[in-house]
Order: C-alpha cells, then sequence, then structure tokens
C-alpha cells in the first residue's frame, strides 16, 4: 500500500519497550497511531514516538476500562485494535484497504489469531481463536468485564480471513502472573453470578477444561506446549474460585 491506510491504530501499553517496537512495525503506514499509556517507566512512550504515535496516559484500571476510554479520542472512523504482543499480518493490512476501499457492510469484523507459545505456532489447544478488533469507532465498545473482555455483539459483524500474530507468553512464570492477575480480575465478575463454592468449581470444572485443551481440541498433537497449555488452563479455572473465595472471606471480616 503506497498511501495511509485510514484507520486508527489503538496499542494499549504498560513498560512494553520489548515488544511495542515490532507491533508498531508491523501496521505498517497508517493515518493515525494511538498509544495508551499507563505511565510507563521503561522506553515504550519513547519508542512509540519513533514510529510517530501519538501518546495518551491515564492510570490502568483493568484493560475494558482502558480501551474504552482510548477508543472515542480516536481521529478516524475505523480503528484497529492490537495488543504490544501482536502483530499484524501484512495480508491483514491488505484486506483492510480492500474492506474500506470497497466500503464496510458491517460494525466490527472478528479476525482470526494464529498463537504462538514456546516457540511453536500452537494449531489445536487455541484453535479458532478469534477477536473483534476492527471496528467503528462510535458504534463499538467493550463490555465492563474486568478480564476477556469482548466487543458487545450488537448483531452486526462480519469476519476477516488473514489474521493477527499473537505471542502470547514470554515465559512459564509470565504465563502464571497473568493467569493470577485474570483471576483476580475474574473473581469480581464472577461474584455476582456463582453461588456457594463446591467440588464442582474447585475440581471438576478444572478437570472438564485439562480435557477439553488436550482432548477434545486434539491439544496433544502440540505435544509439550500443548500439554502444558491444558494444564495452565485448568489450573487457571481452579485459581478463578480461590480467588472467588478469597474475596467473599475478605468481604465478610
Amino acid at each position: 500500500m503506497s498511501t495511509a491506510l485510514p484507520i486508527t491504530v489503538i496499542i494499549p501499553a504498560y513498560n512494553e519497550e520489548l515488544r511495542i517496537g515490532d507491533a508498531l512495525k508491523s501496521v505498517g503506514k497508517v493515518d493515525e497511531i494511538l498509544v495508551a499509556d499507563s505511565y510507563s517507566t521503561d522506553k515504550t512512550a519513547e519508542i512509540a514516538r519513533s514510529y510517530g504515535a501519538r501518546i495518551i496516559q491515564r492510570t490502568f484500571d483493568y484493560p475494558a476500562n482502558q480501551k474504552n476510554w482510548a477508543i472515542p479520542q480516536a481521529r478516524n472512523e475505523w480503528i484497529l485494535l492490537l495488543d504490544a504482543d501482536e502483530r499484524a499480518h501484512p495480508n491483514l493490512l491488505q484486506e483492510l484497504a480492500d474492506l474500506l476501499q470497497h466500503g464496510p457492510t458491517k460494525d466490527g469484523y472478528w479476525i482470526p489469531r494464529e498463537n504462538i507459545f514456546m516457540g511453536r505456532t500452537i494449531k489445536h489447544s487455541w484453535s479458532s481463536d478469534k477477536v473483534v478488533r476492527f471496528f467503528k469507532r462510535d458504534v463499538c465498545r467493550y463490555n465492563d468485564r474486568r478480564a476477556h473482555e469482548e466487543i458487545i455483539d450488537n448483531g452486526n459483524l462480519g469476519m476477516l480471513k488473514n489474521r493477527l500474530i499473537h505471542y502470547t507468553y514470554r515465559s512459564l512464570d509470565h504465563y502464571v502472573e497473568k493467569l493470577n492477575r485474570y483471576a483476580e480480575w475474574q473473581a469480581e465478575d464472577y461474584d455476582a453470578k456463582t453461588g456457594s463454592i463446591t467440588i464442582y468449581h474447585l475440581w471438576l470444572k478444572p478437570a472438564f477444561r485439562f480435557v477439553k485443551h488436550f482432548l477434545l481440541k486434539l491439544g496433544f498433537l502440540d505435544g509439550v506446549p500443548g500439554l502444558t497449555i491444558a494444564y495452565y488452563q485448568a489450573y487457571a479455572v481452579r485459581l478463578r474460585y480461590l480467588k472467588l473465595a478469597q474475596l467473599r472471606r475478605g468481604k465478610r471480616s
């Protein structure tokens, strides 16, 4: 594409100096790049400015809240939202250019993701992964959930063919750190809709999650990474309810 793609790319970031450069490089020539920075203490903002990004800053609360704050500040009607650990494939950018040239018929679009974990492309354990990341600024917002936020589905979403590349976790320690953070957020999301925590929540649901990723989704074909994913996904389910129990004890004390 010789001309700038008439979209705004939004990237939420905090201390992402090791990854944000590759994310920014992957979007190529676009009309606006907006980095929603949570007062990074490293070179995140400096690197972003070197790519021509506009920096907006706000203390981080949780992902949906941060993204919904950034979206109205885009100057273009159409937004491509990336996390710092994602890359836009050149074919995706061409698909967006063709879509805008012919006139989008939807308010937002699902984009499939190719997940990289432990140095390998995960073909089974996280199959069918897709996210709504290309959408109209004035129509779409994220639902008010603290974890695993999604664009509110207004029934007018399409599907793109080309992918985002997602470099999931830098290490197993990073994986566990993120699972802990998300479990704390999920505990708040689940408090009102979960009854008493039982053996079903602490053992049966985690066991099913393992079976789902390792057997039903054929995660065993992903080898050691597939086994690792199944184990940690089961751990994440159990951790969610342990955090919820902890949250409730804190409310009673």
